[in-house]
């Protein structure tokens, strides 16, 4: 499988929804560890990168890039 591009701001699906029923997030922080935001509750997730590229499904929307 192709390596996903994906950065910080971007809108991402998950392959789980959360348990609030939403199931786009934002990524907010990138380094050995990505953060990434519910925009449904507002709750904030720390998971390690390999992990979340194993659950990421798709970039739903790319931020601006300045």
């Amino acid at each position: 499988m192709a390596e996903t591009e994906f950065g910080l701001n971007d809108v991402v699906q998950m392959k789980k929804p959360h348990p609030c029923g939403e199931n786009k997030w934002k990524i907010i922080r990138m380094g050995m560890d990505i953060r990434i935001k519910c925009l449904g509750c507002g709750h904030s997730v720390m998971i390690p990168r390999r992990e979340f590229t194993k659950k990421l499904k798709k970039v739903i929307e790319k931020a601006e890039q300045e």
